[in-house]
């Protein structure tokens, strides 16, 4: 029995229509509620408005469902929510481009492949 286990791969699992809606909505919702982030290495901290927790709880799990290799943590207090994602050490030369559709408010920002903006994919 194999006991080694298997990590989820460093890419996300959603086509391309999917990817574009997505990044549509995350840019809307950070349009209306994201009010803070800052970035740490390999962690993106976001802090949004209270009133938008459903939505924020349903980012993380549409997101946990297509990026895998990514770590949700949401810090639930009465003023703000705080969303820290974290990239594994793997996908350090990646990073960039994942956290940069995570800070976005504008869906225009992140090109529809998911790379940096510009990209003519």
């Amino acid at each position: 029995m194999n006991d080694i286990a298997v990590a989820p791969p460093i890419a996300c699992t959603l086509d391309r229509g999917s990817f574009k809606d997505r990044i549509a909505w995350i840019a809307a919702l950070n349009a209306r509620s994201l009010t803070s982030s800052r970035r740490s290495d390999l962690a993106l901290t976001l802090e949004y408005g209270p009133a938008s927790l459903d939505d924020i709880r349903e980012l993380v799990r549409g997101e946990q469902a297509c990026c895998a290799f990514l770590d949700f943590d949401l810090d639930e207090r009465a003023d703000k929510l705080i969303l820290t994602i974290t990239a594994p050490e793997i996908a350090r030369d990646a990073a960039d481009m994942l956290f940069e559709q995570f800070e976005a408010k504008s869906a225009a920002a992140v090109s529809s492949c998911g790379c940096a903006p510009g990209c003519a994919a």
